[in-house]
């Protein structure tokens, strides 16, 4: 696509937004995949269109708030991405685009209250937790609240699990074959800490040391992916940081997260950090990409056959482009069926903080992902990332049909503790 934005004018990351728009050829390849423009039918709610709409305003041609609607529907999901026959680096576009247009762009008072509780509260472990659990008091009276803290309420659990203290080290069983360092991400450790508990075992089991670093905090793509440039790039500093250098990998087990930080050369572009930045994305992997390469221990069979169907994480697929590992993993296991899903490509909905901002377009996506894990006649679910885990559970029991949700690993956990 041509175009005149004027890169020195647009930051450190003005150079691939150009490179980004131009690479777009308006083929409509994208659309299909498209999880808003299949809902909506609108072509401003497309890759294409959102291309086109992002080119505009950088070159000074459209206001940022006339955009703002279709820009902040995209779940950026990638889908486009992996479709795209000409290469566009959406996910690099819109990132840096929605970074420089947070700060001029005009947003109402409950807009700016409801990103602050978002931003202040998800990233961090202990305030999520008493907000959750504060939450699930005044559930009762959600109908009187704005649509979009109601919302909030929802998505809560209607009990939390016990907190799962992580050791600062693991050491492998057996011979030691690597050494690996944990992110053990935000959310997940208030919703779902089982979930670090069964990635430090599995890894032992297979011969794997892991640390996980005390003073780590959030990956930052919250932040990253909501335009909340300042407190993205201070959490990826701070992780460069504090995380070891003296290990193999950076594991991470959670899709969202580990997008994330591959994008840490995106997001400290212009920095003193960028160059160590990209040493620490290229360390990063996901943990059923790691135990494939490194070679993994097949658990022992189930005792019964168990069809499972497999969900793509969005970030782990496009974003990272990890699809064939967790399943050959889970394909290890004897008398796992894997059932795979219509539409696989197409987003669940959950998206980081999407629910809580498209409330209405996530709920129509989640009822579709969920109708079409039920087509399948699965008995089971499992996926790579927490926010997939909690809509799809969500949307399940919406549908009454609440079966099993796991996080791949926990499904591998459970094989191998069944020999014991």
């Amino acid at each position: 696509m041509q175009h005149t934005i004027p890169t020195g004018e647009t930051g450190p990351c003005g150079e691939k937004m150009a490179e980004a728009v131009a690479a777009c050829v308006h083929c409509g390849f994208c659309l299909p995949t498209c999880p808003t423009y299949q809902q909506l039918g609108e072509e401003m709610d497309s890759p294409r269109g959102r291309i086109f709409l992002m080119k505009e305003v950088l070159e000074g041609g459209l206001p940022v708030d006339a955009a703002a609607p279709y820009i902040d529907r995209c779940l950026g999901c990638l889908s486009c991405a992996t479709a795209c026959p000409s290469g566009v680096a959406y996910g690099e576009l819109i990132t840096s685009y929605r970074t420089r247009a947070e700060n001029v762009r005009r947003r109402t008072f409950s807009q700016k209250l409801l990103r602050k509780l978002i931003l202040k509260t998800l990233p961090y472990p202990g305030r999520f937790h008493l907000a959750a659990t504060g939450g699930r008091l005044v559930r009762p009276i959600a109908r009187l609240l704005p649509r979009q803290l109601a919302t909030m309420l929802a998505l809560i659990p209607g009990s939390l699990p016990r907190k799962e203290p992580l050791p600062e080290c693991m050491p492998a069983k057996g011979k030691r074959r690597g050494r690996v360092a944990l992110l053990a991400g935000c959310a997940q450790q208030v919703l779902a800490p089982q979930i670090n508990v069964a990635t430090l075992r599995v890894l032992a089991e297979n011969g794997i040391e892991v640390v996980v670093p005390r003073d780590q905090g959030c990956c930052g793509a919250l932040a990253a992916h909501t335009g909340a440039g300042k407190e993205a790039r201070a959490a990826a500093k701070h992780n460069i940081n504090v995380f070891p250098r003296d290990v193999d990998a950076i594991i991470t087990n959670a899709a969202g997260c580990g997008s994330g930080l591959h994008e840490y050369p995106l997001w400290l572009a212009g920095e003193p950090e960028q160059e160590a930045a990209g040493h620490f994305a290229a360390r990063t992997v996901d943990i059923c990409q790691y135990l494939h390469d490194v070679g993994f221990r097949p658990p022992p069979p189930l005792t019964t056959s168990l069809p499972v169907a497999y969900h793509d994480a969005c970030h782990l697929a496009h974003a990272q482009g990890v699809r064939s590992a967790p399943r050959a993993l889970l394909e290890s296991i004897g008398n796992v069926q894997l059932c795979e899903l219509a539409d696989a490509e197409i987003c669940c909905g959950s998206a980081g903080s999407y629910s809580i901002e498209q409330p209405e377009i996530a709920l129509q996506l989640g009822e579709r992902k969920a109708r079409a894990i039920i087509a399948t006649g699965a008995q089971m679910v499992v996926t790579g990332n927490i926010g997939c885990l909690m809509q799809i559970e969500s949307h399940l029991k919406r549908l009454s049909h609440p079966i099993p949700i796991l996080h791949t690993i926990q499904l591998i956990d459970r094989a191998y503790r069944a020999e014991g």
